[in-house]
């Protein structure tokens, strides 16, 4: 399985958009964006989602499971399970309870 936040992710990590991941994949952008926008696991045909995964693993991105391992090493980010402290929707945004979703401050910029 894949979380619409691992695909996102995933087109993140890449540098691409939508249409590009569309065209690798051999899919609709309307179909990449309606997996992307799924609560959760992404939704959609079987076909449809082995073929994200298929594109995504042939340009370098591991799909990492929750507690599973990642034995090929390489960088990469993983979402720590949530605590009572953060708040989240799908994993995507990590928010303090009383602050905002990411640091205000940029880079040395305070």
């Amino acid at each position: 399985m894949m979380t619409a936040a691992q695909m996102r992710a995933a087109r993140a990590l890449l540098g691409i958009d939508q249409k590009t991941l569309a065209e690798l994949s051999s899919l609709s952008v309307p179909t990449i964006q309606r997996m992307e926008s799924s609560d959760g696991n992404v939704r959609g045909v079987v076909e449809s989602l082995t073929k994200v995964v298929a594109a995504l693993e042939l340009a370098g991105i591991e799909l990492i499971g929750d507690g599973a391992a990642s034995p090929s090493g390489g960088r990469g980010v993983r979402l720590k399970s949530s605590n009572p402290e953060t708040s989240t929707r799908d994993g995507d945004r990590r928010r303090q309870a009383d602050g905002p979703p990411f640091p205000t401050s940029r880079c040395g910029n305070t």
